[in-house]
């Protein structure tokens, strides 16, 4: 199918048209090829990385050893983030006679996937004692003291692992964001701790389940102040990291932050380009919501680059002497949220339900609608700007990519306004026949919106490689297929207000409803 705004005349009316794009393209230097990349610029206030940095040697002694039994090795930091040179504490348990800690800065790093930052010294290990539970709302907290300081002076804005080296020889992970206090110019990647905090059973609960794996005894609340299971940083490796990797490897002017640091300030923000929400990012408050959506509104274009994205309204609440170290999410218990009935927007359940409902498609276009799911991820407008490069057809299926769970498009929900799908994916999900969609819509201000609609996104770009242990089946020429999307998506939002440099969506009506 031929996107509308492509086959315009200029001269025939306001649209874009094809033609008039492929000349800014050319006027600008980019061969036909590359027109609808969208290659990001260096100046009118973008930052691209320093040069040291982007030059630096990686390493691919980032990856994680053996993790041993749970007790082996374990930690978290005092602060979901720090900006540079600032000083956290980390929390360390161990059976180890000794440990030291290596941080590495995630980033392309010639294909070696990191950078070696800091070493620790070595440092004497302790087993602590098992956590605390808050019985009001099963909360569990390791409640450790601070092991080791760590001053992170010199270290670049980014997104970091942090490895816990045992001298048994066991690992884990514990990731940390180095933010950025100003986006302006920038592509901002926006971290997601409160969904990784979410699904996190250390200490045996989580907002999903307690310890008798029972949804009836999960946590009300779930606390920053303990480890994440099984390697220390499965939902950043899953959902996130690949993202980053790529993002670096395009060069274009990025920062780092997370979705508690927006809730708390929205500063980095300001100025943006692009905000990038990364593979599983479901659990938001309503300020962080409010701050994306203001961003949009000023001009911030808007990659969903997963599913089920801001779903579920939490409240963050002080922890161990800290602030914002506690997600706080009642669910189906909205009624026993200490918010109910005096502040029904702030009640801790799903945004599109009442007592405050506010239902997600109003900022992503798309409503999260099952799970799980695994079917084919099928193109519906070739010639939409997104898919350029890729030699897709109308109808072509890329094996497994949409899944785990899936958004789509759906009548009597709210939507920004014109709204073109660019996929529709049939799919069966628990028996019941439906579809998951990828959507795109610009706004007033300029700023583009593109949500892909399904989880499996971020995991595409490593299909084929076996990197994560499984591919749901996908192959390389899914990777080959969601890697230049992405980057079509990446390098035209970091240029500024989508809508001034791609055609605009199809406002047809036929391009909402499907066919």
């Amino acid at each position: 199918m031929t996107h509308p705004g492509f086959g315009t005349d200029p001269a025939s009316g306001p649209g874009f048209g094809r033609r008039r794009f492929l000349a800014l393209c050319a006027g600008a230097g980019l061969g036909t090829a590359a027109a609808c990349t969208g290659a990001p610029a260096r100046s009118g206030g973008g930052r691209p990385r320093p040069e040291s940095e982007r030059d630096a040697p990686g390493t691919a002694a980032w990856r994680l050893g053996p993790t041993g039994p749970p007790d082996a090795v374990s930690g978290y930091p005092d602060r979901v983030s720090v900006a540079p040179g600032e000083t956290f504490g980390l929390h360390v348990s161990t059976t180890a006679a000794a440990f030291r800690v290596s941080a590495f800065r995630v980033g392309w790093y010639d294909g070696a996937g990191a950078r070696r930052i800091w070493v620790s010294g070595r440092t004497p290990g302790r087993a602590r004692a098992a956590p605390g539970v808050l019985t009001a709302t099963r909360t569990v907290r390791a409640g450790w003291p601070v092991t080791l300081p760590v001053d992170t002076t010199g270290w670049p804005e980014g997104a970091y692992l942090l490895r816990l080296e045992a001298e048994t020889g066991h690992q884990r992970y514990v990731p940390l964001v180095v933010r950025s206090t100003d986006g302006t110019g920038r592509t901002v990647l926006l971290h997601a701790p409160a969904t990784w905090q979410a699904y996190n059973r250390w200490g045996g609960a989580s907002l999903y389940a307690g310890a008798d794996g029972t949804y009836a005894t999960r946590s009300l609340a779930v606390s920053f102040d303990r480890p994440y299971d099984g390697s220390g940083a499965e939902k950043f490796l899953t959902y996130e990291r690949a993202l980053v990797v790529l993002a670096e490897r395009l060069g274009i002017p990025l920062a780092y932050s997370t979705g508690t640091d927006v809730h708390r300030d929205p500063g980095v923000l300001r100025g943006a380009h692009a905000v990038v929400c990364l593979g599983h990012d479901e659990y938001w408050t309503p300020e962080q919501r409010a701050h994306v959506t203001a961003a949009r509104d000023a001009g911030t274009n808007i990659a969903f680059l997963g599913a089920n994205t801001c779903f579920r309204r939490v409240r963050l609440e002080p922890g161990e002497g800290a602030a914002d170290r506690t997600v706080v999410c009642y669910k189906s218990d909205y009624r026993a949220d200490p918010s109910y009935p005096s502040a029904p927007e702030l009640v801790t359940t799903d945004f599109r339900l009442p007592p405050g409902a506010d239902p997600e498609s109003a900022l992503t276009g798309v409503l999260y609608e099952g799970y799980p799911v695994d079917a084919s991820y099928v193109v519906r407008t070739p010639g939409h700007w997104a898919y350029e490069g890729t030699g897709v057809r109308a109808g072509d299926g890329f094996a497994h990519l949409v899944g785990v769970e899936y958004d789509r498009v759906t009548p009597g929900f709210p939507v920004p306004g014109p709204l073109e799908i660019t996929a529709r994916s049939p799919l069966v999900c628990e028996g019941r026949p439906s579809h998951s969609d990828s959507a795109y819509y610009t706004t007033p201000a300029g700023a583009g919106v593109f949500a892909t609609g399904t989880m499996r996104w971020v995991e595409g770009l490593l299909a084929g490689t076996g990197e994560l242990g499984r591919d749901h089946g996908m192959d390389a020429r899914t990777r080959a297929f969601v890697t230049r999307t992405t980057e079509n998506v990446l390098r035209l939002f970091a240029r500024g207000p989508a809508a001034r440099n791609a055609p605009p969506p199809d406002a047809r009506p036929r391009a909402v409803r499907g066919s």
